[in-house]
């Protein structure tokens, strides 16, 4: 499952974002020290939808992702450094930032001033002074230890967070680093907070939402935006609270009225997904169907195991089509008939929208 970990400064409506996505019925708590609330979010697919309406199975299984948000923050440690204490956030995949865009008098910004530029920024330096204390201590301890006798292994670790910490004084996330795939598998253990992805989720006022094509340019970050393994989505939590307690079709005729083509929290779990570099593939059948997260380029036998460790084992051949053509045919037996069901060995490379069966050994 994939895991994404929601920060953002007090009144930002990130909590509420959080509720919305989860359908979570409480607010995190905050309490004596930091602690994160967790759900689960199904990550909307027109594909699935349409192989379900196809097979009419007993079970429809999307994919999902999961979200986490601080409950509270005490002790001496507060900000992003008080996310290294929770695994949540440690383990996350990536971060969503919410930002605030809108304007409220009743619901003041800590700040004293709406400044969507300055809190990106602010948190960003946040993430980045978290990460640095990490290296340095490590570097402490590695210092003493090498003292004691040097192995090869210790000595590329400490280039690496020498190379990190030159980085992270000068201001620049992990995430920009560029890193041999060896230099990238040495730090992941770390779980440094500034090399995970970054999902900036704008929170517009309800003014500005026809606007929302140009949420980067209103908010004034344009330039933060070039950097690496970032992107940013617009929603406006106010309006997102309203459709979801409605009616599904009178949240389709509020969406229209708004000139809408999905939600904003379709967006945020679809760009969430996105970001990761992760795509779908199906099975499908009279029992299931179900949609499997997997990193793009990934091989046939490494996706069977998402299935089942068993399958990857034993693994004999994928059976494969295209969901298009399974679709537009109406069955399995007609896309064989027409030849667009294919045997594919263990190094295919699964391709976002494959709908698979997988013959394996027993």
């Amino acid at each position: 499952m994939l895991r994404a970990g929601l920060i953002g400064f007090p009144s930002t409506g990130r909590t509420t974002l959080f509720q919305l996505l989860t359908s979570a019925r409480e607010a995190p708590r905050a309490g004596g020290k930091a602690d994160a609330h967790v759900g689960v979010s199904r990550v909307p697919d027109e594909r699935l939808d349409r192989l379900t309406a196809l097979f009419n199975p007993r079970k429809r299984v999307p994919a999902t992702v999961e979200f986490a948000d601080i409950a509270g923050a005490g002790g001496a440690r507060s900000g992003a450094e008080a996310l290294l204490d929770v695994a949540a956030f440690r383990n996350a995949d990536a971060l969503l930032h919410v930002v605030r865009l809108f304007r409220d008098p009743a619901v003041p910004h800590p700040a004293g001033t709406v400044d969507p530029a300055r809190d990106v920024r602010t948190m960003e330096d946040e993430v980045i002074l978290a990460d640095l204390g990490v290296v340095e201590r490590r570097l402490e301890r590695l210092d003493r230890d090498l003292k004691k006798g040097a192995s090869p292994e210790m000595r590329k670790e400490q280039e690496m967070l020498i190379r990190c910490r030159a980085a992270l004084e000068e201001g620049r996330p992990l995430r920009a680093l560029e890193l041999a795939p060896e230099d990238s598998k040495r730090i992941r253990g770390f779980q440094f907070l500034s090399a995970k992805p970054l999902l900036l989720v704008l929170n517009l006022d309800e003014s500005d939402l026809l606007r929302a094509d140009d949420a980067v340019r209103l908010a004034g970050i344009e330039d933060f935006m070039s950097g690496a393994a970032t992107r940013a989505v617009p929603i406006c939590a106010k309006i997102e609270l309203e459709i979801a307690q409605l009616d599904p079709a009178d949240a389709r005729a509020f969406m229209a009225d708004l000139g809408l083509r999905e939600s904003g929290l379709d967006r945020v779990i679809r760009a969430s997904y996105d970001l990761l570099g992760y795509i779908s593939f199906f099975t499908v059948g009279d029992d299931e169907c179900r949609a499997w997260s997997i990193p793009r380029d990934t091989a046939a036998v490494m996706a069977a195991g998402e299935i089942h460790s068993d399958i990857s084992r034993g693994f004999i051949r994928a059976e494969v089509v295209r969901h298009e053509d399974l679709l537009a045919r109406g069955s399995l037996a007609a896309c064989r008939e027409h030849g667009e069901l294919r045997l594919e060995g263990k190094e295919y490379i699964v391709l976002d929208g494959d709908v698979i069966n997988f013959r394996h050994a027993t």
